[in-house]
């Protein structure tokens, strides 16, 4: 068979997809795999001895819960603030509508070291926060709020709040409106309407947002490092001093499959919930 033939007898689809995996995989999947061999190998050879000395150490489990505390927080906050926002904005309709997708969406085009940078005015003790806390009679003199786990939480989510908002909002805006009228006509109150009715059928959209944020909020390493500082220390902020301060790339790269090993765990999970809340519906 010729070169042609054999270029004419590649499915569409397969070669409209080769680019993109093939870029794919020279910038992911090599990195990967050369982190992944990295992390198994020491003098020897193969070798789980850097896993077994790095789990076996007691700081290592600290920053693991620092990692999983700042990010259940992050998201639970943004699903505080998101969730309304995402009601407001699927019931919001014309220009209206526009202005509200367009301040949720325009953040997103600012870079997260600018964000980072800007929530550092805002959090220190001559920031927007400090004086309103101030001048709200609460405090004496402005609370310490730069460099503490509060002040991560709350710079966090702010930069992660729209992918909490839009999976919401794409749910929500799929609903039928009728439902919860229908509700009321049964004389279902406005709590029971929201537990029984809009609550579970947005449920998908809750779990995609959370698993959005719960990924990027596990391995983010500028927030930190510009909110909170070295002293606490993250699975991504420790695999960025590994690599760039300890130049210790073992280290680097057993942290990093940790990290990989949670984010990849939590959208596997959220996937598989989110399929079978799809399929009670």
């Amino acid at each position: 068979m010729s070169v042609a033939a054999r270029l004419r007898s590649i499915p569409a689809g397969a070669a409209l997809t080769a680019p993109a995996i093939l870029y794919l995989g020279l910038l992911y999947l090599v990195p990967l795999v050369w982190l992944l061999a990295r992390s198994f190998s020491g003098p020897d050879g193969f070798t789980i001895e850097p896993y077994a000395a790095l789990l076996s150490d007691g700081f290592t489990w600290q920053v693991i819960g620092n990692t999983l505390r700042i990010a259940t927080l992050v998201t639970l906050l943004t699903l505080a603030v998101g969730y309304p926002a995402a009601i407001v904005l699927s019931r919001a309709r014309g220009w209206m509508q526009v202005v509200l997708l367009v301040s949720i969406i325009l953040p997103l085009s600012v870079g997260i070291v600018v964000k980072a940078f800007a929530w550092q005015i805002v959090l220190s003790r001559n920031g927007v926060v400090g004086q309103l806390l101030v001048a709200s009679g609460l405090f004496e003199h402005a609370p310490q709020l730069l460099f503490t786990e509060a002040g991560l939480v709350v710079g966090a989510a702010n930069v992660f709040l729209p992918f909490m908002i839009l999976p919401i909002y794409s749910v929500l805006n799929l609903l039928d409106p009728r439902l919860p009228e229908a509700a009321a006509t049964l004389g279902a109150s406005p709590l029971y309407r929201f537990t029984r009715v809009t609550l579970p059928l947005t449920l998908p959209g809750i779990v995609a947002g959370g698993a959005f944020v719960f990924s990027m909020s596990v391995s983010m390493y500028v927030i930190p490092s510009l909110l909170i500082g070295d002293r606490f220390q993250t699975l991504a902020t420790l695999t960025g001093r590994s690599f760039l301060f300890m130049r210790n790339e073992q280290l680097g790269s057993t942290t990093a499959v940790l990290l990989l090993a949670i984010s990849v765990s939590v959208i596997l999970a959220a996937t598989a919930l989110a399929r079978r809340l799809g399929g009670m519906r």
